[in-house]
């Protein structure tokens, strides 16, 4: 083992470096602010009675499974841990499901606000809670299109006793040809121009509705269209995220520590980024939200300074 690595039960022992505790504070933080949200989210019932909020819940649930997830196989990855083939398979079907669920709920919000102005009668019919509770589950069986299609190729390609090795877990152990990594870069490709797609659709409608609507409609309609601009941001690093795959690959067939640095720089980029842009979004500049958090931070603190 080079440098000052050391191995000890096969549990390699090197220092950490400053990277993997950069990580680890931010997914803490973020972390600890998803929590927050969630917990204010449940505390007033206005709020899982509205689409949008629920919506919101979905991602802060969502980026939250998918940061712990991460997180730790990025630690296993980093002292060079090897787990069971089939436990590995379990840990992806999530990350994978998970990875493609917040972008999809997030265009689910856009055409939540694309509704909300340029629909406003059908808003209440089209974004009821029964409506947005079906709507929760059409946003998973899109999400897990893309994890069928890999976990078919796996299960066609590999041999049974391939499932009762020890392998480092990672996207990479589940593509045994080039075809493989070709048909998956595909489909996400395939749902990054849809989502672009209902993005822009949604922009230039509620762009529309703005410059039409009245003097006391056009400040709640360019709200809207600043949340869908946010929406298409936060959702532009989300879908980049589809292509790192692809990127990845190719840079691995290159130079493995220039691999290391681009995933590196992919996972900080378009992995942890999109996930603190929710708070951002609805956790500080939607009004009643906003007001919400605040009294129950100041509740709690006022609470706890009453124990002491």
């Amino acid at each position: 083992m080079a440098g000052n690595d050391s191995v000890l039960g096969g549990f390699v022992l090197r220092p950490i470096n400053e990277r993997v505790i950069i990580v680890q504070i931010l997914v803490m933080i973020f972390l600890c602010i998803n929590l927050l949200l969630i917990v204010t989210f449940f505390k007033k019932e206005c709020f899982y009675l509205s689409a949008r909020y629920i919506l919101f819940a979905v991602t802060l649930l969502s980026d939250s499974l998918l940061l712990i997830i991460s997180d730790i196989l990025l630690i296993l990855n980093f002292f060079d841990l090897t787990v069971d083939v089939w436990l590995c398979v379990i840990i992806s079907i999530v990350l994978i499901v998970y990875s493609i669920v917040t972008p999809v709920t997030l265009t689910a919000m856009t055409l939540e606000r694309y509704v909300a102005i340029c629909m406003p009668l059908r808003h209440g019919q089209l974004c009821s809670t029964h409506s947005t509770l079906h709507g929760i589950l059409i946003i998973h069986g899109l999400s897990s299109v893309p994890c069928i299609v890999v976990l078919s190729m796996f299960f066609a390609s590999a041999s049974l006793s391939f499932y009762k090795q020890y392998r480092i877990c990672s996207v990479e152990m589940f593509s045994f040809y080039r075809w493989q990594d070709h048909i998956r870069s595909a489909v996400n490709q395939l749902y990054f121009l849809i989502m672009c797609i209902i993005i822009v659709f949604s922009y230039v409608k509620i762009m529309k509705a703005a410059k039409a609507a009245s003097a006391e409609n056009k400040k709640s309609t360019w709200k809207g269209l600043r949340t869908v601009v946010l929406h298409g941001f936060q959702l532009l690093l989300c879908l980049i995220q589809l292509w790192c795959p692809l990127i990845e690959s190719a840079v691995l067939q290159i130079d493995f520590r220039l691999f290391i640095n681009v995933r590196y720089f992919n996972y900080i980029m378009f992995n942890l980024a999109p996930r603190c842009l929710s708070p951002l979004i609805y956790g500080l500049r939607d009004e009643s939200f906003s007001n919400a958090l605040k009294n129950y931070v100041f509740f709690c603190l006022l609470k706890r300074d009453r124990l002491y």
